[in-house]
């Protein structure tokens, strides 16, 4: 049975959910998610929302402070924009419920992150993402206009001969049917693409979904070069992916090496930390370093980080006394669709913000805490641009592949043999050779997904991997172009900077007759 609605939302992220409480005052709205609605990059969140509340603060330097993470390429009409409207989000969220912590009744207690020269984190201890995901949901499911499908994963956009969004194909993951979701307006809210790496914290659904089905719709695509890699995931090589906030360095915890001698200054933007752990890690041999907390007041720490310290613990590692071995990994996705100031893509009828956006406010490295910021902010904008002119029209009947059913092994292995080579070839430190190498597996092995994507009757795990796929041909090919190093792309051969040649955004057009 197809879904009809006015708005049709893919993803429950915090894009996707705010989007819905603005969008539900016009008409109806559809979320399609393709797990439970609480699962996305926002519930994992650790940090906060980065807004000007503090009076000693200003907006100004909150946008220099992004301009300087963004190593040259943001747009600063979008960070004056984007930054301006932080305080009014961050209302907003307290409005529905969210709970930050505070310092006094209705005094918001706020932390300071790395590349910010001011505490203006607002945080719900270290589970701001977790809180943010509650109140929205809780707020979404009271809207009587407004349903939610757990567990529909989006395959590709429904686009009509006059090149309008109409909605997307979706696949039913319980009873594998294949059924249309129709709207004339359509965000696309499905977060970014770190599972197209070996090593990230991301979860397994952040594969890429919503840049794929752009791109092969016909959007224009930017910067997806620029992989944020984040300096400090947990090392345990046996647990599951664990990110230890940045929060814990603006507390005071310092990255050591084995010799418990610090390397770096810890406060610095996250691709400069990577790099000189990827440095030390090289010089010493060893597969960790260590980010040590055990400076501070035990109660303190404790108190702050309470979901860190309980899964330090559960690994063996006791914060307050032991320094945590720490890794970088594939943590944020600064390029994406390329949109306008109100959320628009190229396509019309086609709106996408958070992590899935190429808007300009990330350039080519984000600062922290300011992701949550940009996908309220621009989900908001979306919302308020976002117009109803046309009657929802019939897609072309959906296509559901081939009778033939791929085992699960081997999409376990074709995918691992992906994220390997996007490890070791399109990781922290790049060059040409490696990139020469990534752009012509990446593409061979994308070709030969399609042909396997073709003859099989649709399955999740077989849609992911053809989006991861066809995102690792455009981080690949794109990285490849850009001859220089800036933000969360470094190239050995191109150690510098280069602002006379490439102080421009990466675009990939969008023609859809070529995918």
């Amino acid at each position: 049975m197809n879904i009809e609605a006015d708005y049709l939302i893919i993803g429950s992220g915090v894009a996707g959910l705010f989007f819905a409480l603005k969008a539900a005052r016009h008409g109806s709205v559809a979320i399609v998610t393709k797990r439970e609605r609480r699962e996305s990059n926002t519930q994992y969140a650790q940090g906060g929302i980065a807004a000007v509340i503090d009076a000693s603060d200003s907006v100004a330097s909150h946008v220099e402070d992004t301009l300087a993470a963004g190593d040259g390429l943001c747009d600063r009409a979008i960070a004056e924009a984007v930054v301006a409207e932080g305080p009014e989000v961050v209302r907003e969220l307290l409005a529905i419920g969210a709970q930050f912590n505070e310092v006094s009744p209705g005094v918001l207690s706020l932390m300071r992150e790395g590349g910010h020269s001011h505490a203006r984190v607002v945080h719900a201890d270290d589970m701001t993402g977790r809180e943010v995901t509650r109140a929205l949901v809780r707020a979404v499911e009271a809207l009587p206009n407004v349903t939610l499908y757990d567990h529909h994963l989006a395959v590709d956009l429904i686009v009509d001969v006059e090149g309008r969004c109409r909605g997307a194909r979706v696949l039913d993951v319980q009873d594998g049917q294949l059924i249309e979701a129709l709207a004339p307006v359509t965000l696309l809210a499905t977060g970014g693409c770190g599972q197209v790496f070996l090593h990230t914290t991301n979860p397994r659904v952040a594969s890429g979904d919503g840049v794929a089905m752009a791109w092969r719709a016909g959007a224009n695509v930017g910067n997806m070069e620029f992989t944020q890699f984040h300096p400090t995931m947990l090392y345990d090589p046996g647990g599951p992916s664990f990110l230890v906030s940045e929060a814990l360095r603006g507390f005071g915890a310092v990255l050591v090496n084995d010799r418990a001698g610090a390397f770096i200054d810890s406060l610095k933007t996250r691709d400069k930390v990577s790099r000189a752990i990827v440095s030390q890690m090289q010089e010493s041999g060893a597969e960790w370093v260590y980010l040590d907390a055990t400076i501070k007041d035990a109660d303190e720490t404790r108190r702050r980080f309470p979901n860190i310290y309980q899964h330090c613990l559960g690994a063996g590692v006791d914060m307050t006394k032991q320094p945590i071995p720490v890794v970088p990994a594939a943590h944020y996705m600064c390029g994406g669709v390329c949109t306008d100031e109100h959320g628009q893509t190229n396509i019309a009828g086609l709106y996408a913000a958070g992590e899935v956006a190429m808007s300009g406010f990330q350039g080519a490295n984000r600062l922290a805490s300011n992701s949550l910021l940009e996908g309220l902010v621009f989900a908001r904008r979306a919302a308020g641009h976002a117009r109803i002119e046309a009657p929802v029209g019939k897609g072309a009947k959906p296509t559901a592949g081939g009778k033939g059913v791929v085992e699960a092994a081997e999409l376990a292995e074709r995918r691992q043999a992906l994220r390997e080579m996007m490890w070791n070839e399109v990781g922290i430190v790049r060059s040409d050779q490696s990139l020469q190498l990534a752009s012509a597996e990446a593409g061979r092995m994308a070709k030969e997904i399609e042909i396997l994507y073709d003859g099989m009757a649709l399955d999740a795990e077989l849609v992911q991997l053809r989006n991861l796929a066809t995102v690792a041909e455009l981080i690949a090919g794109s990285a490849r172009m850009r001859l220089e190093s800036r933000g969360g792309h470094y190239n050995s051969d191109h150690p510098e900077r280069d602002d006379a040649n490439w102080q421009r955004p990466t675009l990939l057009v969008g023609h859809p007759e070529a995918h």
